[in-house]
């Protein structure tokens, strides 16, 4: 699995699991739609870091903690 799709999958786990719309975390973190949208959609050819961050703490929760899943296991990603 490529990165990118890991994350929009995990993105979308996280965002239902608490409740929240892809426009509730823009506007918390003042981050336009067309990049969440994009990310969700698999549509982004690589994840800026910084924007990583700032989706992580829109969801009130560390980086580490939104890549701790096992989507991210080394043996299945592929990163290009």
């Amino acid at each position: 699995m490529k990165l990118q799709e890991a994350v929009s999958i995990r993105l979308i786990e996280l965002l239902n699991a608490k409740n929240m719309t892809r426009y509730s975390l823009c506007r918390k973190i003042a981050m336009s739609e067309s990049t969440v949208y994009n990310i969700i959609n698999d549509r982004c050819k690589s994840i800026n870091l910084s924007t990583l961050f700032l989706i992580a703490h829109g969801l009130d929760m560390s980086p580490s903690e939104f890549l701790d899943n096992e989507l991210f296991d080394k043996d299945k990603i592929e990163i290009e």
